[in-house]
């Protein structure tokens, strides 16, 4: 029955609906939980990033349309270490003037989307990260990139669906 509702949140994920999301994340015990369950869990990750300690995070974007990434780390014992929803205050500070666009992702996962604006001379990475409490409206937080890849500034929108 397992392997079916996984499969079942697998395929769900593939569409773009993470609602197994929060039913997986209970199933996964740091410090308990193998890579290989990770895996049948949420499938493989978009990146696989190296650590320095021999450990590695494998980032699982939710975006465009979900406000989610998650970092999960695997120890080099194939334990899973730590589960991280990366999208959060804490992270968005760590975003600073002069870093690079690899920089950035490793702190916050894929962006939902990228825009390029030739007037300013900037291109912009937008996640989204929630909603209006009282609206709905979705929220993004915004990296804004000049023409040598270095971030410039930060910024959140609110896209006002009227």
């Amino acid at each position: 029955m397992k392997r079916l509702f996984a499969l079942l949140c697998n395929l769900l994920a593939a569409l773009g609906l993470n609602a197994c999301d929060y039913f997986n994340l209970q199933e996964l015990k740091p410090g308990v939980s193998t890579a290989m369950e990770v895996r049948e869990r949420f499938g493989p990750p978009a990146v696989e990033w190296h650590n320095e300690d021999g450990s590695v995070t494998w980032e699982y974007s939710r975006q465009p349309q979900g406000s989610e990434c998650y970092m999960m780390t695997i120890g080099p014992d194939n334990v899973l270490r730590a589960v991280e929803q990366v999208l959060n205050e804490k992270n968005f500070a760590r975003i600073q003037a002069g870093m690079n666009g690899d920089e950035v992702r490793r702190v916050l996962g894929a962006p939902g989307s990228r825009e390029r604006f030739e007037l300013s001379r900037e291109t912009v990475w937008n996640w989204r990260i929630a909603s209006q409490p009282t609206g709905g409206d979705p929220v993004f937080f915004s990296v804004h990139f000049n023409d040598d890849g270095r971030v410039v500034r930060t910024s959140r929108n609110v896209e006002y669906r009227g």
